[in-house]
């Protein structure tokens, strides 16, 4: 059996799937897209079922790929049982959702989270009137604490195996009466939707669906123009204005018969965004905020990478007294293997760690939509609309998740712009090099320094793309979440997730990499791969064999320091490198071609072409800052 877990964002939806899959979860993609899910198996009841979290998305409108593909899973014969995952404390704002599933005739459980926070609020559900008006379970949790988890999925076992389908959602007179002579048309049309959905999509206006349903059965398209007619006339509004307003209309019907208003309990949490939300105060927070988490990163990674690496040298200082001093091939590779070890276990994971897990705490308590709300009117002073800042805030783990959330936004020009600026932000990969080169040996103040320079550059070049690309960008309409405090078994299975890519992936790749670099180096090739950056190396000062290293680095991030420090023959970085030229290979390393995953997705979300004008750009962007960091750094080192 499969459950399909659906909601919109922040309703905790993603955390109620992490307490039940941990890190035993596996990403996909909806078949010949580019749209993700992920999916875990979990034992229920003696069985071994598997559930699915679903993108999360506000309206099932079919406006954008990933709701269309989330249609069209939830439809198919794959999945059982749909789990809604509404938050307790807006529940008229999800309960709009609620009623478009409804109309799609599939087996449906209510997952009622949040009641803690509901509670806070003094807001009161009468779960059995919401029962009783919806025709589908409804199960009370709060899935960040892990209460209600195991009702929930024994209540949506019973729903799927029984198939029970809930009760239809009624409109108005008018729109029963358009959808009965539809329904009346369409009993012969093949589509994954069943009649009276198809008609309440077709009334709508979804123009996927209908090129479908006039391929098959053209003479309808009269039917649907006078229809759309007689609605503009009667109501004076475009057909898919109406049936969301109708949608909307029910729900609140719904939300005022089953909601009562208690006294709400002021906390401090409810005064904290007079402060963190302040026109002034909140960016100052903000740097605040920036300062000690990278000091705290910081702290914890160099208490870390110093012992390790002195385990390393030591380990290195055997395995040379053991095979012998001479520069044999064998030496070599045990020392590349040696060393391709310890940049995973001694440089990038001491940051990696609790970056990420700094990171999904700032996520958890609600803070990075804040972050998001603060950054709107400087977006829209670059050009861009606020909404760019997701895929921005998604990139601080990694640029991949980072140009996919790019199709949230409908305009193809600010998809391009937001996708060539995602590429430039930080991801935990660049950021340990920044930590491993710059804030170990000259600093956290000067790691921070190059964050917010980097936040400069990319607001720059944001301002000079919408100058070449003009347009006028809306405003920003951003649902804020409560302050949450965030569960530690929540917090550590997600940064596990990320932290595992880098095991699996990226790690691998390091010992590689290192391996090669010896050999290349034994064989003399290097010199050859180096020689070919040198123009590039020169301009910058750096010596000439980091060009292997960057080369590397398009590979993943990563590589581009620990073979660094292989290349120049030690990895302790200050007995061979100046201050300046730390600096300006950490600068270089942040901004140049994105690592080739993420070269990877933007060839499928914007083309081939928009892949090399971004990966041009980048190197161009990349040279400039690193010029501009190196003069600057010379004048105080």
């Amino acid at each position: 059996m499969r459950f399909g877990l659906i909601g919109q964002p922040n309703c905790g939806k993603s955390t109620l799937f992490n307490q039940i899959a941990g890190y035993k979860a596996e990403t996909g993609n909806f078949s010949g897209t580019t749209v993700t899910f992920t999916e875990s198996k979990v034992r229920l009841l003696g069985q071994v079922v598997d559930v699915v979290d679903l993108p999360g998305t506000y309206t099932l409108a079919g406006t954008n790929p990933a709701e269309r593909e989330v249609i069209k899973y939830l439809t198919s014969n794959e999945v059982d049982v749909v789990v809604n995952v509404l938050d307790a404390s807006r529940l008229s704002h999800g309960l709009a959702m609620t009623v478009e599933l409804l109309e799609l005739e599939i087996p449906l459980v209510i997952a009622l989270n949040m009641m803690d926070e509901a509670d806070r609020m003094g807001i009161l559900v009468d779960v059995r009137a919401l029962e009783e008006f919806l025709g589908a379970p409804v199960v009370p949790m709060i899935a960040s604490k892990g209460r209600g988890i195991q009702p929930l999925f024994t209540k949506a076992f019973q729903v799927g195996k029984d198939d029970k389908i809930p009760v239809q959602p009624r409109y108005s007179e008018d729109i029963e009466t358009y959808l009965t002579i539809l329904e009346t048309n369409l009993k012969n049309v093949k589509s994954y939707l069943k009649p009276r959905a198809l008609a309440i999509k077709l009334i709508e206006g979804d123009e996927a669906i209908l090129k479908d349903v006039l391929d098959q059965k053209p003479e309808i398209q009269d039917d649907l123009r006078s229809i759309r007619e007689g609605l503009r006339h009667t109501r004076g509004q475009s057909s898919d204005w109406v049936i969301s307003g109708e949608r909307s209309s029910l729900a609140e019907q719904i939300a005022n018969r089953i909601i009562k208003q208690g006294k709400r309990h002021v906390t401090f949490r409810d005064k904290l965004d007079d402060i963190l939300l302040h026109p002034l105060l909140g960016y100052v927070f903000l740097v605040l905020i920036l300062y000690l988490f990278f000091q705290a990163v910081y702290s914890l990674g160099g208490l870390i990478e110093t012992p390790l690496m002195a385990l390393f040298e030591q380990l290195e200082t055997w395995a040379v007294s053991l095979l012998g001093e001479n520069q044999n091939i064998i030496t070599e590779l045990v020392i590349g293997m040696i060393q391709g070890v310890a940049g995973g276990v001694a440089i990038v994971l001491p940051y990696l760690v609790p970056f990420l897990i700094g990171l999904g705490v700032l996520e958890d308590v609600g803070y990075l939509p804040r972050v998001a709300f603060l950054m709107d009117s400087l977006m829209h002073k670059i050009g861009l609309h606020g909404k760019s800042i997701v895929p921005f805030i998604l990139g601080f783990g990694c640029n991949v998740p980072a140009i996919m959330s790019t199709r949230i936004l409908e305009d193809k020009r600010e998809r391009f712009i937001s996708a060539a600026l995602s590429t430039l932000v930080p991801c935990a990969a660049r950021l340990s090099v920044v930590f491993g080169l710059v804030a170990f040996y000259l600093g956290p103040a000067l790691a921070l320094g190059i964050y917010l320079f980097n936040l400069f550059v990319i607001a720059l070049t944001a301002k000079i793309l919408s100058k070449l690309v003009p347009d006028n960008s809306p405003g920003l309409i951003l649902e804020m979440p409560v302050y949450r405090v965030p569960t530690l078994r929540t917090v550590l299975n997600k940064a596990w997730w990320r932290i595992r890519e880098f095991i699996v992936e990226a790690w691998p790749l390091l010992i590689v990499g290192s391996i090669v670099l010896a050999i290349l180096n034994h064989l003399n090739i290097a010199f050859y791969l180096n020689t070919l950056v040198r123009p590039l190396s020169w301009l910058l000062g750096l010596p000439q064999e980091v060009g292997v290293p960057l080369i590397f680095g398009v590979l993943r991030k990563e590589l581009s320091l620990v073979m660094l420090g292989q290349a120049l023959g030690s990895m302790s970085f200050s007995d061979v490198l100046t201050p300046v030229q730390m600096v300006t290979y950490a600068v270089f390393v942040v901004f140049y071609i994105p690592c080739l995953a993420t070269m990877v997705v933007i060839r499928k979300e914007l083309g081939t072409k928009a892949m090399w004008y971004i990966a041009a750009m980048t190197i161009v962007i990349a040279t400039m800052a690193a010029l501009f960091a190196r003069g600057i750094t010379e004048i105080f080192f």
